[in-house]
C-alpha cells in the first residue's frame, strides 16, 4: 500500500498546489511572492524538488525549513527526488546517467564536497559517500509520503493505477507514471498530478503550459515544463471556496509591446512534443512548412529553421509551438525565439505560445 496521509482542509482558507520545482529556488520564491503566500495558506508541494536545475540542495533546505516553521506545508516525493535509490541499489545505469545528466542532486552533492565520479572506484564507495555526507537530506526525502488525500482530492506526483483501490498503486507508478491525463482512474475524487508536462497533451491545441483542469476525467495536471521546455513555467493551482484557478511564473526576460494587430485567419494551432518529431512534408513555404506528423497523423506548420533532414527522413529538431497567435496593438508579449526569419515566437499574457510576424513588434 502507498504511504498516503490524510489532511483535513479548512475550506475558508486557500489551498495551493505546486509541483516540479526542479531545483529552481529563485523561480519558486518568485511564484510564492506572486501568490502573496502566507502561513495561513495550505501549501502542497507535489514532488520533484530536485534535478534539472542548479539548486537541488538549496530547494531541499528551503522546503524543509518551510515545513518546519509552518504546519500547513505538505510535501510528497517525486521520481527526481529519489535518484539516490539507484546508487544504493547498485543500478548499473546510474553512473552513465550521472555522466550525461550533470544537473542532478547526486552530482550537486559531489560538487559541494569537491568530489567527482572519478574519485570513486566502485558504486559501493559512491553509496557510502552519500550515506556519510547527506544522510539528513536523504532521510528527510524518504520520510515524505507518496500522496495526500483530503475530502475532495488526491495529491500525488505522477498518477494512480486504474484499479478499484488506488492506494494499491505500485510506488514506481505513483512516482513515474507517464501521461496520466490520457488514462482513466476509479477514484471518486479529483486527482492532482505533476510529472508529465501539460504541453505534451496539446499536440493539436493552442500551445500552452497552463494547467489542465478536467472535471469529467477528475484529473488536474499542473506540470508547466519548468526547466524542461524553453518556454516552460512553474504553475500554482489555487483552490479557494471550491473554485480552481492558477498562477504561473517563468524565466522569459524580454518583454515587448505589440505595435500593430495581427489575426491568423487560418486558425493554425498545435505543438510538437516528445516523442512525436518525425514529419512528412506536404507543402513548403518561405517561412513555414506544412507537414504531417508521422506518429499523430495530422498536419502541423513547422518553422523552417526547426526542420532537420537526416538521410531520407525529416524531423522537427525539438519541442516547438505550431500555433499562430492573433495579437492586438498595445498587448504585451514575451520573446521565446527571435532568431528565425520573418516571424518571432512569443508567449502572451494568457500563457499561450505562438508565432507572430516580426513587423508586429516594429515601431
Amino acid at each position: 500500500m502507498l504511504d498516503v496521509r490524510q489532511v483535513d482542509i479548512d475550506k475558508t482558507k486557500r489551498t495551493i498546489v505546486i509541483s516540479d520545482i526542479h531545483a529552481n529556488l529563485e523561480l519558486f520564491n518568485k511564484l510564492l511572492d506572486k501568490l502573496n503566500y502566507t502561513d495561513d495558506d495550505y501549501l502542497f508541494i507535489n514532488g520533484d524538488l530536485c534535478k534539472k536545475g542548479d539548486n537541488s540542495l538549496d530547494v531541499i533546505e528551503f522546503v524543509r525549513n518551510l515545513s518546519r516553521k509552518t504546519r500547513h506545508v505538505y510535501v510528497t516525493k517525486g521520481n527526481c527526488d529519489v535518484l539516490h535509490r539507484s546508487v544504493f541499489n547498485r543500478s548499473e545505469w546510474i553512473i552513465p546517467y550521472m555522466n550525461k545528466r550533470k544537473k542532478s542532486v547526486l552530482n550537486e552533492m559531489l560538487s559541494i564536497k569537491g568530489r567527482s565520479l572519478d574519485d570513486f572506484s566502485s558504486i559501493e564507495e559512491l553509496s557510502q559517500f552519500y550515506r556519510q555526507h547527506f544522510h539528513n537530506e536523504i532521510e528527510w526525502i524518504e520520510s515524505l509520503p507518496i500522496a495526500y488525500e483530503t475530502d475532495d482530492y488526491i495529491i500525488i506526483h505522477a498518477g494512480i493505477d486504474r484499479i478499484e483501490d488506488w492506494k494499491k498503486t505500485e510506488e514506481s507508478m505513483a512516482l513515474s507514471l507517464p501521461a496520466f491525463y490520457e488514462k482513466e482512474h476509479y477514484a471518486e475524487k479529483m486527482v492532482i498530478v505533476g510529472h508529465w508536462p501539460v504541453v505534451n497533451y496539446r499536440s493539436d491545441e493552442i500551445c500552452s503550459h497552463n494547467p489542465i483542469i478536467d472535471f469529467h476525467k477528475r484529473i488536474i495536471s499542473i506540470d508547466g515544463g519548468n526547466q524542461i521546455k524553453d518556454d516552460g513555467q512553474l504553475n500554482a493551482l489555487v483552490i479557494e471556496k471550491d473554485t480552481y484557478t492558477f498562477i504561473y511564473v517563468d524565466e522569459l526576460k524580454e518583454e515587448k509591446v505589440v505595435q500593430r494587430d495581427y489575426t491568423d485567419s487560418l486558425n493554425r494551432k498545435g505543438t510538437v512534443t516528445y516523442p512525436n518529431y518525425e514529419m512528412k512534408i506536404i507543402k513548403k513555404e518561405p517561412y513555414f512548412t506544412l507537414c504531417e506528423n508521422s506518429n499523430l497523423g495530422f498536419q502541423q506548420w513547422i518553422k523552417n529553421e526547426y526542420l532537420s533532414y537526416k538521410e531520407d527522413q525529416i524531423y522537427c529538431k525539438d519541442d516547438l509551438s505550431t500555433t499562430f497567435l492573433s495579437v492586438k496593438q498595445g498587448e504585451k508579449v514575451w520573446i521565446v525565439d527571435k532568431e528565425c526569419d520573418g516571424f518571432v515566437l512569443v508567449k502572451n499574457g494568457d500563457g499561450e505560445v505562438g508565432w507572430i510576424p516580426f513587423e508586429c513588434l516594429e515601431n
